[in-house]
C-alpha cells in the first residue's frame, strides 16, 4: 500500500518529494528540514533532510523493507528487518532511525523515523529535546494529518521563553532567532568536532524571515503581556527589550515544558504554587531567588538533555547506517567543521 495522493497533497512546493513519499509505506506526518530550506541555497548536492511521524514503527520498517531493503544496513535487514530497526531506535537511540544516502531522482535523501507518540512527546515535554529542537527551526511540512503543526506552537513559546532567559535586557531580533536555534545545540557531541562552528549564525541568516514568519506571534503575545518591547528598524528586523525582573522570569520559568520544570525545581527546590485569588493551585513551581540563577539552571538541564541525547543517536546511527555510511557521514560533517576554523 502507498501513500494516498488525498493525504499527500497540502503542501505542493516540493512536488518531487511528494512523489518520494509515494515509494514509502503511508506516513502520518513529514517534514523537510535543515539547509536545503535556505531560500539561498543553490547546491542541489546537499542531502535533503525528511522527518516520519508514523503510527507503529516496526511495521512501518517491515513493510518498507519489503519496498525499499537498499534504504537499511544490510546486517539490519537479515539479522532482524523492521524489529531489530525500531529496537535499536529506542534501546539505544533516542527513538528516531535515519536511513542517510538515499538515492532517488538525482538527489540524495536522509528520513528519519519516528514514532509520532513519541514525537508530540518531544514536542510538547522535550523529552529527550531531539526532535522538538529541530522543530524549533523553519521546516517545511508536507504531510500533517494529526495537525503536528498545530501542536508545535507550544514548543515554539517555550524556545521563545528558554531563549529570553539567557538573553540580557536588550538585544535584536536576529540575536533571539540565533538563541533559539543554538538551544538544541548545547552540548551537541558533533559541535566539538563535527559541526561548522558558525552553522546557527548560517542557519538564521538564511531563513531569517521564516524565523519571523514561525515566531511573530509569540512575540507580539509576549509584547501583550508588557514582557517584551519591539522597536522596529529600516532593515525590517526589530531591536527589543524586555524585563528581566523576578516576576517576569518566574512566568517565563512557569511556560517551559514540564520535564524542564521538573529538573530544575530538583536543583532550586520549589514552591508551592498560588491562583491568582491566592489559593493554592496543586503545581508546584520553580524556586527563583535571581534570574541569572534560573538561566544558569535551565542552561544545564537543557545542556545536558542534548549532549545525552546526541550521544545515543550517535550510538544509534552507527549502528542502524553502519560502518561505512557512518564514516562517510561523519567525514563530511567533519570536513564542514574543519573549513569553518580556517
Amino acid at each position: 500500500m502507498r501513500q494516498e495522493d488525498g493525504d499527500i497533497m497540502k503542501n505542493k512546493e516540493k512536488p518531487e518529494l511528494i512523489d518520494f513519499l509515494k515509494e514509502l509505506p503511508p506516513v502520518e506526518f513529514c517534514c523537510i528540514y535543515g539547509s536545503t530550506l535556505h531560500p539561498n541555497n543553490h547546491d542541489k548536492s546537499k542531502m535533503v533532510d525528511l522527518i516520519l511521524g508514523i503510527s507503529d514503527p516496526q511495521k512501518w520498517h517491515k513493510k518498507n523493507i519489503q519496498l525499499n531493503k537498499d534504504h537499511y544496513a544490510s546486517w539490519m535487514v537479515y539479522l532482524g528487518g523492521g524489529k531489530l530497526v525500531t529496537e535499536v531506535a529506542d534501546e539505544i537511540g533516542v527513538g528516531v532511525h535515519f536511513n542517510p544516502y538515499v538515492t532517488w531522482n538525482k538527489k540524495m535523501l536522509k528520513y528519519g523515523v519516528v514514532r509520532m507518540h513519541d514525537l508530540i512527546q518531544d514536542i510538547q515535554h522535550w523529552k529527550t529535546f531531539y526532535l522538538s529542537g529541530r522543530l524549533q527551526k523553519p521546516v517545511n511540512i508536507l504531510v500533517d494529518s494529526l495537525d503536528v503543526q498545530q501542536l508545535n506552537s507550544v514548543n515554539l513559546r517555550s524556545a521563545v521563553s528558554a531563549a529570553l532567559l539567557l538573553l540580557p535586557s536588550e538585544f535584536t531580533e536576529v540575536d533571539l532567532y540565533a538563541k533559539i536555534c543554538s538551544l538544541s545545540y548545547m552540548g551537541d557531541l558533533r559541535m566539538l568536532f563535527a559541526e561548522d562552528r558558525d552553522k546557527v549564525n548560517k542557519i538564521v541568516r538564511g531563513q531569517f524571515q521564516l524565523f519571523q514568519s514561525m515566531y511573530q506571534p509569540c512575540l507580539e503575545q509576549y509584547k501583550t503581556k508588557e514582557l517584551l518591547q519591539l522597536s522596529p528598524r529600516e532593515d525590517h528586523q526589530a531591536n527589543i527589550s524586555q524585563d528581566c525582573g523576578l516576576p517576569a522570569t518566574e512566568y517565563l520559568v512557569s511556560l517551559l515544558p514540564t520535564t524542564v520544570r521538573n529538573a530544575m525545581g530538583i536543583r532550586l527546590g520549589e514552591k508551592s504554587g498560588l491562583s491568582g485569588s491566592g489559593g493554592v493551585t496543586g503545581r508546584n513551581q520553580v524556586l527563583i531567588r535571581s534570574r541569572k540563577e534560573a538561566a544558569d539552571c535551565m542552561h544545564g538541564v537543557l545542556r545536558r538533555k542534548v549532549m545525552v541525547s546526541s550521544a545515543r543517536q550517535a550510538a544509534s546511527g552507527v549502528l542502524a547506517v553502519g560502518g561505512v555510511k557512518a564514516a562517510k557521514y561523519l567525514a563530511s560533517k567533519m570536513c564542514k567543521a574543519w573549513r569553518s576554523w580556517r
